[in-house]
């Protein structure tokens, strides 16, 4: 091993005074020369029960290939949880979704720690796998590189172009009666074609566009699909970069700082990216030390631009972005334009600018999927905060401005997302409807759940430029329409949105960014004395500790805070 390499290996420290350790590591097959070797842990989140996580644990076998081919370093797999969003979605099983994330970093966080090893590979599909590896990260310190497992190809019926976000859609269609049997079960056998992580700008793709922009991640591992031989070859590579890390001594404190928090975010908004991004980034800060608020979020997106058409406000996949040059060429773009920090520590050891210099541009006359500063999709990000009587502690809304900037209607209760679905097959849903989902923020849900199934399903039933949702929950990536989320403080705390009452007037403005029950401060003073907080659905096991530890939304939803 190299001196240099040598005076970063805190597990050679840990062994000389441990002659335990040393006899279990000769047990798994070391040799006495690997025993002065810093230790590699490599944290998949690979299982076979999802088309995002299915293909992970093979490429953990090419990260540790990469790793051992230096000679320098030991690779040693080690696994975590993930939880399907996708399947979860519209079950009770997605109560577990968001609680996942912070399994995660808690889980890598107690291998590394303990195992004392020197640095960290998380190879990640699902949306809540990399928001959970980056905290732990931040927590440990120690360097660090994420790789993703990469979008899914698109699937194919009849002409048509599919995804994850097709089959929820296919649902509203058949309740409108607008999609025959036959149509419906080929779109639901075809939406998923094999491994690979929701195919739009979704959770996954915001998240892995977004980190790599921070630095955590090698250039193009947001692009390449979960099939392309650049994913393998990306993973073979990570062996060469961490041991230059460890020469360094390049650590994520030096890479998550404010600059780079601002970079992940801008292209979070150029992209169009899932309003998940919020509740983790605020998490990762808070992880990294960082001070974030929902505040700082809007701020990046009243100067950035929404300019890509991708799914699911658009028409183009996660795919199509390697022909045009990937995230790298979107971030040379704004980098340009003076959007992003150029001088922000990256794991390859250099900077961003330097990391862009000789990746291609974007052509904005031979490509339609990005467009240029000039002609945006929208002049503003997306994503919007909120506030108002309704969320005196923030909302977040996802706005491309397809849908308007602002709705008027009366209110529709709903206690749980299934009585939506419900309300949609009987036809009770009606246009100038505002729906309130309420009781599903973290602690209410308990988990915060993602209403990808109900927003899907008024797409599909055409209702989706007629009526505006709003809830204490969340939304998925793949959610557009005219929809609020993250309202806080939630119903389960006696939020405002607790009080709404079928037929009240509220009133949602993108422009002002207000969120306002009409109501008189009197009235909801009298409701909210009639108002009993609702017993907690869960005391033991997972969701229960969940309940008595989760901040709010606004505060990143995160657990291990006092």
């Amino acid at each position: 091993m190299s001196n240099e390499l040598n005076k970063y290996s805190k597990t050679l420290t840990q062994e000389v005074t441990n002659p335990a350790a040393q006899a279990m590591l000769y047990g798994i097959g070391l040799k006495e020369s690997d025993l002065k070797k810093p230790q590699i842990g490599i944290a998949s989140t690979g299982y076979e029960g999802n088309p995002c996580n299915m293909h992970l644990n093979g490429l953990s076998v090419y990260v540790k290939q990469g790793v051992q081919a230096s000679g320098e370093l030991v690779g040693l797999i080690f696994n975590t949880i993930g939880v399907s969003d996708g399947m979860t979605n519209g079950n009770d099983g997605m109560r577990y979704s968001l609680p996942s994330r912070d399994l995660i970093a808690d889980s890598i966080e107690s291998v590394v720690a303990a195992q004392w090893y020197d640095g960290l590979v998380a190879v990640v599909g699902c949306d809540k796998n990399m928001p959970g590896a980056i905290m732990a990260m931040a927590r440990l310190d120690r360097p660090a590189i994420m790789v993703y497992g990469g979008t899914i190809r698109s699937g194919h019926y009849k002409g048509q172009s599919l995804d994850i976000v097709s089959a929820f859609e296919a649902l509203g269609k058949k309740f409108a009666g607008n999609i025959s049997d036959e149509d419906f079960k080929g779109v639901i056998q075809n939406s998923i074609p094999g491994p690979g992580a929701c195919g739009g700008m979704y959770t996954a793709n915001t998240m892995s566009s977004s980190i790599e922009a921070m630095g955590l991640s090698l250039p193009f591992s947001s692009t390449y699909p979960a099939t392309h031989e650049g994913k393998q070859e990306e993973c073979k590579k990570i062996g060469a970069a961490m041991k230059n890390l460890l020469e360094m001594d390049l650590t994520p404190s030096k890479i998550i700082t404010r600059k780079s928090l601002e970079n992940a975010l801008t292209v979070v908004m150029a992209l169009g990216g899932s309003t998940n991004a919020a509740l983790h980034y605020l998490a990762i800060a808070r992880a990294a030390g960082i001070p974030l608020t929902l505040d700082d979020i809007q701020k990046i997106s009243d100067r950035v631009p929404f300019i890509a058409d991708l799914k699911p406000s658009g028409k183009y996949f996660m795919e199509d972005m390697l022909s045009i040059g990937g995230v790298p060429a979107v971030m040379k773009y704004l980098l340009k334009e003076g959007l992003l920090h150029g001088d922000c520590l990256t794991v390859t050891g250099k900077t961003v600018a330097e990391n862009l210099e000789n990746e291609k541009d974007l052509d904005f006359e031979a490509q339609k999927i990005v467009f240029p500063l000039s002609k945006p999709i929208k002049s503003s990000g997306h994503i919007q905060i909120l506030y108002g009587n309704l969320a005196p502690t923030g909302a977040v809304a996802k706005i491309t401005g397809k849908e308007g900037l602002h709705f008027h209607g009366t209110a529709k209760i709903c206690e749980h997302e299934s009585e939506i679905i419900s309300a949609l097959a009987n036809g009770e849903i009606k246009p100038g409807q505002v729906v309130v989902i309420r009781n599903a923020g973290p602690k209410g849900g308990p988990g915060m759940s993602e209403m990808l199934k109900p927003t899907s399903a008024v797409m599909g039933a055409g209702l989706g430029d007629k009526i505006a949702l709003i809830t204490d929950g969340r939304f998925s990536g793949g959610t557009h329409g005219f929809v609020v989320g993250h309202i806080t403080p939630e119903a389960f705390e006696g939020g405002p949105i607790a009080l709404v009452k079928d037929g009240d007037e509220i009133t949602i403005d993108a422009t002002t960014r207000e969120l306002t029950l009409h109501v008189s401060d009197e009235e909801l003073a009298t409701r909210k004395a009639a108002w009993v907080q609702p017993a907690p659905r869960f005391t033991k096991g997972v969701l229960g500790k969940y309940i008595r530890n989760v901040k709010s939304a606004s505060e990143g939803c995160v657990t291990d805070e006092a």
